[in-house]
Formats: structure tokens, C-alpha cells, sequence
């Protein structure tokens, strides 16, 4: 198998790229523009890994007519924060996220190439989502048991949840490409497959604040810097769902190995209740493991576009596919924090 991954020196980009090449013998084309700081560090592990490196971006279709034709392309490229834009740079942000989607879908249009289109739970939308019915459980929200409204139960958040706006102007970038998909799909025959995934982390994640907490949170235990719960009154009980990026290249080796059946499908795909964890409970967590004496300061003013609690129901795709995540919140956690400690002098100055 021939594959193309956009944003293929990104965390998600480049591990999935490594996977398919080492798992399933695939010849694999990595094209970033390099935009985020750290994903410099990935071209010698692709290059390791026997992956072909080119240096492109998605914003320019020309960049995309001189690859050759591929069997399928994994679209990992994105502005991925839900901050972006409101600073005035909302440009970027749109040409990337939306811009580049429909040049992919001419690519692959053109070739006749598979798609699968790593969407984002923030297509949901952000008033719902504060509206649930949340109380306090110990350190974490959580959802009373056996009730349910549109979307939602007690296992999380269904494909059915609500996407009307607000849904931040990332999330509205992501939901826009969802549409252009369905519509290839549709009007072209275009094989997609839509996978809307909640917190992927794993090593070689280069985590911030709005991108990739889950990392910052070890790291900051781990390099002895500071750290804050913000909002719904700085208590740290903001509960999200993770998954480890070698879950999410299982889930996609299962869809493509079946492609037809999950064509113009659309999934929920996180770490579901099981391997969710708010961040109090975090906190306690890399504690345990690093012997940090860190304090989160608490600033209580919630954000505009924060919410206080995301776990994924991947009911769906567990039906489709027989595929549940494998790695709980601990081992994740003893794995990145191995990473760390182990490469600390290269990757310490990025996360700062």
C-alpha cells in the first residue's frame, strides 16, 4: 500500500506514518510545512523509519499535484488549537484547516485515492456541552448515572451530539471540512471515512495548553514549572478522555483493512470513560510517579471557549470495528514521562 499523510512530521502524522510503515510494510509519503515548532524533530525519525519526507503544505495545491498517486491519505494536517484565530490570526487557521481540506480532496479526487480525515470533537457544540447535567464526583465532573439526553449518556458524547454554534472557530474549520468530505463522498464516489477524535497524546507530543495538556501536565511535573487550573472555578475538575496514538493506528488499520464498510461513516474515537481522567486526578497521578510537590494555582474565570467536560461514547466504532483502546491513563502517563527523561535536553527548550 502506497500512503500519504498531510501533516506527517506532526505527533499524530509522523507515529502514524512510522506505524504503517514498520506494521504494515506500507510506502509511506510524510508532507508537513513544518509550521509548529518540534516538528523538526521528527524528519530523523521518519527518515529511521524508511519514511520519504516532503517538505509541502496543503494551503498550495501545487505542492500536492507533484506527489505521485497514492492508495489512501491520512489528512493529520491542521491548526489544531481552539484558541487560534482570536488573536486576529484566524487566516492561517482557515486556509489550513478548511482551504486544505478541499485540496485534498482534489487530490484525491483526481487519483482516485481513499481519504481518512482526522476531524475533532470541538465540532460539538460549546453551550451544549456546558449544559450538561454535571455534578461533582471527588476531583472530576461526572454525569449521573442512567440518564441521557441528545447525543450523550453516561458513556460520553455519541456522534448525534449537537453541532450547532458556537464550536470555536477551530471547531467550525473541522465541521466545515466534515461537509466538503460528505459531499465528495457523495457527489464523487470518493471513499472517506470521518474519525472525530478527543485528546490524543503519546512521547513525542510537543504539549501546550490548548494542544496537548497531557504531556504539558507531565512535563511541568517532571521539569518543575509552573501550572494552573483554569476555569469552572480552579479546581482542576475538568474531565477529558485520552487516547494513545498507537489506539488510534489500530482503529484506522481495522477501517482500511475494511474500507467499504466504514465508507462515508463518521466516529467518535477517544479513550471513552475508561481511560479519561480530569486534571486533579492528573495532577495526583504525575505526582505519584515524579515525586513533585507542584501546586496548580487556581484561576476561577472560565474562557470563552473552554469546556468542563469531553469523554467520548466510540460505541460506533467499537461496533463497526471490535476495536477498544488498550492503554489506560497510567501506562500512557509511565510512557511519556520515560520519554521525558529520556530525550529532556531536546525536548524541554521546545515545550518551553
Amino acid at each position: 500500500m502506497q500512503i500519504l499523510i498531510t501533516g506527517g512530521a506532526g505527533f499524530v502524522g509522523s507515529n502514524l506514518a512510522l506505524m504503517f510503515a514498520e506494521a504494515q510494510g506500507a510506502s509511506v509519503i510524510a508532507l508537513d510545512n513544518l509550521h509548529r515548532r518540534g516538528s523538526e524533530l521528527a524528519l530523523p525519525r521518519l527518515r529511521a523509519g524508511g519514511v520519504r519526507f516532503v517538505h509541502g503544505d496543503i494551503r498550495n495545491p501545487e505542492d500536492l499535484d507533484s506527489l505521485p498517486a497514492v492508495d489512501l491519505l491520512i489528512e493529520c494536517s491542521a491548526e489544531p488549537s481552539v484558541h487560534s484565530g482570536y488573536d486576529g490570526g484566524a487566516r492561517y487557521l482557515i486556509n489550513t484547516n478548511l482551504s486544505g481540506t478541499f485540496n485534498c480532496l482534489e487530490y484525491a479526487r483526481r487519483h482516485g485515492t481513499a481519504i481518512v480525515f482526522l476531524s475533532t470533537s470541538r465540532v460539538y457544540s460549546i453551550p451544549v456541552l456546558r449544559g450538561l447535567p454535571l455534578w461533582v464526583q471527588g476531583q472530576r465532573f461526572v454525569l449521573p448515572a442512567g440518564e441521557d439526553g441528545p447525543g450523550w449518556s453516561e458513556r460520553g458524547i455519541a456522534e448525534d451530539f449537537p453541532t450547532t454554534a458556537p464550536r470555536s472557530l477551530y471547531g467550525a474549520s473541522k465541521l466545515g471540512s466534515e461537509l466538503l468530505i460528505e459531499e465528495y463522498n457523495a457527489g464523487f464516489g470518493l471513499p472517506t471515512i470521518i474519525n472525530r477524535c478527543g485528546v490524543l497524546t503519546g512521547p513525542w507530543q510537543m504539549g501546550k495548553v490548548d494542544q496537548g495538556f497531557f504531556v504539558l501536565w507531565a512535563a511541568c511535573h517532571l521539569y518543575g514549572r509552573p501550572l494552573g487550573y483554569v476555569g469552572f472555578g480552579g479546581k482542576g475538575h475538568q474531565v477529558r478522555d485520552v487516547l494513545h496514538v498507537a489506539d488510534l493506528f489500530e482503529l484506522i488499520r481495522l477501517q482500511i483493512g475494511s474500507f467499504d464498510q466504514h465508507a462515508g461513516h463518521s466516529y467518535n474515537v477517544g479513550g471513552g470513560r475508561e481511560v479519561s481522567a480530569s486534571l486533579a486526578e492528573l495532577t495526583d497521578l504525575c505526582r505519584a510517579r515524579t515525586g513533585s510537590r507542584l501546586i496548580p494555582g487556581e484561576e476561577p474565570t472560565t474562557r470563552p471557549t473552554d469546556i468542563p467536560y469531553y469523554v467520548t461514547d466510540h460505541a460506533a466504532a467499537t461496533r463497526a470495528t471490535g476495536w477498544t483502546p488498550q492503554r489506560p491513563v497510567e501506562m500512557i502517563l509511565d510512557e511519556v514521562l520515560e520519554w521525558l527523561g529520556r530525550y529532556r535536553d531536546t525536548v524541554e527548550p521546545v515545550l518551553e
